[in-house]
């Protein structure tokens, strides 16, 4: 799990492809402190295993079906990225629960500066859009943001000087794609909520492990 507090910007050393796979490799400082092989980095968004380092570089194998979800296939050497560590028991959280599994792409339509800040526009389908709501948070690239416009076509997030400066966001532009994840706590809901308890469609019980319109209006919820 990631808080979506991007902790260094890295760069893409090499792109090894396999057949619709790849084997990165990204060089970076601060977050291999204390990293070994088998731990998870957060690479603009997506949750990497390492499994090599190299001094100032680490590996990761990236698989078919993030290629597929994901803005990847835009990656080249040199390109920048933004990079996070797990978080420990004794992290601050102060972005929000992030788990570097990423839902779909976006397209950034527009960018407008207004005084300190830069709004971001990014265009998306409904199947992402309906997760997300006004005042409650995004992770674009892995940057945990706070949605400030949601509508069915788009959504719109502010971003402070510090983030323009410790993420790779305001170094994109327009037409470019961005990793999504929206905040699984929903995702969660919806599906205790529209999906039969039991795989035969039967009403489930709270103690089947089944959440139902009755069982909560008996507990008081409506």
């Amino acid at each position: 799990m990631f808080t979506g507090i991007i902790e260094e910007i890295g760069t893409v050393k090499q792109l090894v492809p396999g057949g619709e796979s790849y084997r990165l490799t990204v060089s970076a400082k601060k977050i291999l402190e204390g990293t070994q092989i088998g731990d998870s980095i957060c690479t603009n968004g997506i949750c990497l295993t390492v499994t090599g380092i190299h001094g100032d570089s680490f590996d990761a194998d990236v698989m078919p079906e993030t290629v597929r979800r994901t803005n990847f296939a835009s990656l080249k050497n040199g390109s920048p990225v933004n990079l996070e560590r797990a978080l420990t028991l004794s992290s601050r959280l102060g972005g929000h629960i992030v788990s570097g599994h990423i839902d779909g792409t976006g397209t950034i339509t527009d960018m407008k500066t207004e005084d300190n800040a830069v709004w971001l526009t990014v265009s998306t389908g409904y199947s992402l859009l309906r997760y997300m709501i006004e005042k409650g948070s995004i992770a674009i690239d892995g940057v945990s943001l706070t949605l400030a416009y949601v509508d069915d076509r788009c959504f719109k997030v502010s971003i402070i000087p510090h983030t323009g400066e410790e993420t790779i966001l305001l170094k994109k532009k327009p037409g470019d794609t961005v990793n999504l994840e929206c905040d699984l706590i929903g995702k969660y809901v919806e599906k205790l909520l529209t999906h039969p308890a039991q795989p035969d469609g039967k009403a489930g019980t709270a103690a089947a492990g089944g959440l139902t319109e009755e069982f909560l209006a008996e507990n008081g919820f409506f």
